[in-house]
């Protein structure tokens, strides 16, 4: 499950208005900042300083000075990662899902069985090999028939 991001990917950065897109492309294996708060400034800072692609429904932010912008279309998300997946032409890869933490977007990284005993459901634990957790927040993952449902909901996006 665990690959190094790769530095020629795409990052971007996500405001408020996107939340959802956020998450998403976070489980997809990318590198997605997610600004809670209204500021246009942080926004463009960011992405100019860290080459991030700014993604966002604000037609306002569009008009300023950026790396590169998308003016996100729908305010549905699954046609918004449709939107980001055409405009960038993104190839998926299903080994990148669920790499990072849909939480605070960190990579996470493999843990031990034995150390995510009391963290996850007894039948969880018994059925399942292998554990990722994130080194930030410490939120365990690993794949399960949400793993299923996620790719399922990819396949139907196209």
């Amino acid at each position: 499950m665990i690959t190094t991001m790769n530095s020629t990917e795409p990052k971007f950065i996500v405001d408020f208005m996107c939340g959802r897109l956020a998450k998403w492309l976070r489980i997809l294996g990318y590198d997605t900042e997610f600004v809670k708060d209204f500021s246009r400034h942080k926004i463009m800072m960011k992405s100019l300083s860290e080459q991030r692609i700014v993604l966002t429904r604000d037609t306002r932010l569009s008009k300023k000075k950026v790396y590169k912008l998308i003016l996100i279309k729908s305010d549905k998300v699954r046609e918004q990662v449709r939107q980001v997946i055409k405009e960038l032409n993104l190839k998926l890869q299903k080994e990148k899902f669920f790499t990072i933490c849909s939480i605070c977007n960190k990579q996470v990284v493999p843990i031990e069985k034995e150390k995510v005993k009391d963290l996850v459901p007894l039948y969880v634990y018994q059925n399942i090999k292998e554990f990722y957790q994130c080194p930030d927040c410490q939120r365990v993952y690993w794949q399960g028939s949400h793993y299923e449902l996620f790719l399922k909901e990819i396949e139907k996006l196209f």
